[in-house]
């Protein structure tokens, strides 16, 4: 199991628009710069990001983006689903008979891995952008 670059870029792209959002709408060039993500990148996680509602761009002069609604809403889980992240522990389709080795049965392992899934995906919807900026504040202190 793992997260793609896309997902973790997401994620560390929405932390810090929330943490700059109460001042004016943030560019895409600014995140690239503090977070070291290409421009090119956010631009395409961004419009998933737009499509989903999760933030809305601001035209002009000091435009940029902002979220559509607070950061305490804004569960990790949304953010995955908005790029299409898909957190899989197992390979086979859960609701098949079918086995993740191709077999007709499930392996041996299967219901571990299935539960870890579960586990990992209940902790992604539990947490939310501002959890996010909480624990950072928190560290740094």
């Amino acid at each position: 199991m793992k997260l793609t670059s896309k997902g973790r870029y997401a994620v560390m792209a929405l932390v810090d628009l929330a943490r700059f959002n109460n001042i004016n709408p943030v560019s895409l060039r600014d995140i690239s710069l503090r977070q070291g993500i290409s421009l090119d990148y956010l631009e395409q996680i961004f419009s998933k990001l737009r499509k989903k509602e999760i933030v809305q761009s601001v035209r002009g002069n000091q435009g940029g983006y902002v979220l559509n609604k607070k950061a305490k809403e804004i569960k990790l889980t949304n953010i995955f689903d908005a790029v299409d992240e898909k957190v899989k522990t197992v390979q086979c389709k859960k609701e098949s008979k079918k086995g993740c080795n191709g077999k007709s049965t499930k392996c041996l392992t299967h219901n571990l891995w299935d539960e870890l899934e579960n586990h990992i995906n209940d902790f992604f919807e539990k947490k939310s952008l501002e959890d996010l900026i909480q624990d950072n504040i928190e560290r740094r202190i």
